[in-house]
């Protein structure tokens, strides 16, 4: 888990950790203020829990990995229209305001409103599912991140970036790193990632 300076392309904390949680967000966050820095915005590669726990600081969610979660859910090349709808969508995020793109996904959510409420019935047990789960799945992942998507628009005084690409590519670059030396042991990769990130 990285916390990095944008501004300065720098990585100021790192911890390993198995998964990342609001706990480990927090205990980051606060060992950079005791160390004197100022936190004016977090762009992050999801949000859940840290929009709450950080009050006061501007939470931005990845677009990168926002649009990620719906190919996921809706493949590359959605064979339904509505999936492939609601992915060009997710696609403009960077190219349009937020007003006009959450008028956009509401007009969608309209126009297959009743398709999207669509049932199969098991004929075994009786039991029913919505038919297109999926693609309900990817339009909760929209509507519930959107409050977040355009905080980069709504802050452009703090210059908080839409992405997390600049750490990508970084961990991009040390996994190729940890590749090319895939024969050492845990302790030696530890010491040559901790030396990476402090460069």
């Amino acid at each position: 888990m990285v916390f990095r300076d944008y501004y300065r392309n720098r990585n100021l904390h790192w911890r390993y950790v198995t998964t990342e949680t609001v706990r480990a967000y927090k205990q980051g966050i606060m060992l950079l203020k005791l160390q004197g820095w100022a936190i004016n915005g977090i762009a992050c590669d999801g949000r859940k829990g840290l929009s709450k726990a950080f009050k006061n600081i501007p939470v931005q969610m990845c677009h990168f990995h926002q649009q990620a979660i719906i190919r996921r859910y809706l493949t590359q090349k959605p064979r339904a229209e509505a999936g492939r709808e609601l992915r060009e969508l997710s696609l403009q995020l960077k190219y349009i305001d937020e007003e006009s793109w959450i008028f956009t996904l509401d007009h969608w959510h309209k126009k297959w409103e009743s398709y999207l409420k669509e049932k199969t019935v098991n004929p075994v047990t009786g039991k029913w599912h919505y038919t297109h789960k999926r693609l309900r799945s990817a339009y909760r992942s929209l509507r519930a991140n959107a409050p977040y998507l355009f905080t980069y628009q709504n802050h452009l005084d703090l210059g908080i970036p839409n992405t997390t690409n600049p750490l990508e590519g970084i961990f991009t670059e040390l996994k190729t790193k940890l590749r090319n030396h895939a024969g050492i042991k845990d302790e030696m990769k530890i010491k040559l990632t901790d030396h990476f990130l402090s460069k």
